[in-house]
């Protein structure tokens, strides 16, 4: 729904230069330390704006999404980009090296994800069955798959299963409400228990030394590769990112076409959409290429080039947003909230079990959950040299999200069709 059927602005470089300064409005006012708008964005987070703002742009009539090529530029060629650039810096290793403990946990996250999903849809499908409506690519089960993109992985995988399940974009912003508004609320929750770490620990049985020890790896590695970016830096990093975009979009033209004769009935038919091979190629170049000396690039701001990119993105997606149609169908909060409940509730569960300190949990959690984006800013939290432990705990996100919520999705359509 918009206010007037014509858009007022057609000139994609007109339309870009708008969303540029809505991004930079954001950021600008969200790093603002006392004030207005420090108190504006405790309630507030800067990615719901990052989607909403430009949604008013649409809503008022001064854009259409169906008349630019903006979103089609930023998701075939931006996105593949960033999750090059985000899988850069993945280290397999280092991982491992974070103790059986911090992978438990983060791997239970996402099983917490995949599992809660379907859950959350067969119980509202007993309670509230209209809840779960539409039809073709407004089916609700198709929208729930970008969330559950985003809550194993981040806004990278989020957009690659609103490509590939083909979800309604103008529908899409009722998924991105109940994406950013329950995945905040759990995020206060775990920052609220970090207060009381030392309780929940004891609670938990957690042995907490293995915390210290991380504290002085994480901090030797991070000064080891940060550096300033110099103009050569930049370049390569470009070099790097959209090298792999081109023989991404080689591999996937080659793999749909080899694919096409799969029927649409097929649980394999996945394999004929162009993106889900762009995805992947771009997915196993990245983590190919963090076996090698590239990787140390991130220290040159690799993955913050990758962000911007996202941004870009997510602006470009928020253009399509009804919000007309945002609070059309409130029993979608209802399958978030139940669907958070299962992932939280099985984290405690396992840390109970295998006694892992709280770090673990709340971290692991927002790997997932929040991704880049928060996860660092959770681990933080704990201790300033742990912020790169949430980003790379996030990162690993990215490499599983798109094949984790792939899953989820089959078993949320399973659980809608029964």
């Amino acid at each position: 729904m918009t206010l007037q059927d014509a858009p007022l602005l057609t000139n994609d470089a007109v339309i870009f230069g708008l969303l540029a300064l809505i991004l930079g409005f954001v950021f600008y006012t969200s790093n603002k330390k006392e004030g207005f708008w420090a108190k504006f964005y405790k309630y507030v987070p800067a990615l719901l704006l990052c989607y909403m703002l430009p949604a008013f742009l649409n809503f008022f009539g001064l854009v259409e999404e169906e008349s630019s090529n903006l979103y089609f530029v930023a998701s075939r060629y931006l996105l593949p980009a960033a999750i090059v650039l985000f899988t850069l810096s993945v280290d397999l290793k280092a991982i491992s090296n974070l103790g059986p403990k911090a992978i438990i946990m983060f791997l239970t996250g996402s099983l917490g994800i995949i599992l809660g999903g379907p859950i959350a849809v067969l119980i509202i499908s007993w309670i509230s069955p209209e809840t779960l409506g539409g039809s073709g690519p407004t089916e609700v089960w198709r929208g729930l798959s970008t969330i559950a993109g985003s809550w194993i992985g981040g806004g990278a995988n989020q957009t690659a299963m609103l490509e590939i399940y083909e979800f309604d974009k103008e529908e899409f912003g009722k998924m991105i409400l109940v994406d950013v508004l329950i995945a905040n609320l759990w995020m206060a929750i775990l920052l609220l228990g970090i207060g009381k770490s030392k309780k929940i620990d004891a609670w938990l049985k957690a042995d907490n030394s293995a915390i210290e020890r991380l504290k002085e790896k994480v901090t030797a590695f991070s000064q080891s590769v940060q550096r300033n970016p110099s103009l050569s830096d930049l370049m390569i990093i470009l070099a790097i990112a959209f090298g792999a975009v081109g023989i991404a979009h080689f591999g996937a033209d080659l793999m749909t076409t080899a694919f096409s004769d799969i029927e649409k009935s097929s649980s394999l038919y996945t394999f004929t959409k162009q993106f889900f091979w762009l995805v992947t190629f771009a997915t196993i170049i990245g983590v190919s290429l963090s076996f090698t000396k590239l990787k140390r690039y991130e220290g040159a701001g690799a993955s913050k080039l990758g962000s911007v990119c996202i941004y870009i993105l997510v602006a470009t997606i928020g253009m399509s947003i009804d919000l007309g149609s945002v609070f059309d169908n409130p029993g979608l909060i209802a399958i978030g909230l139940i669907w958070m409940m299962i992932h939280a509730g099985l984290l405690i569960l396992v840390a109970k079990l295998i006694k892992a300190p709280y770090f673990f949990l709340a971290v692991g959690s927002q790997a997932n959950v929040g991704g880049a984006a928060s996860a660092p800013v959770v681990a933080a939290e704990f201790h300033p040299s742990l912020a790169s432990v949430g980003v790379l705990l996030a990162v690993f996100g990215y490499v599983v999200g798109t094949y984790g919520a792939i899953l989820c999705t089959i078993l949320m359509e399973m659980a809608s069709a029964g």
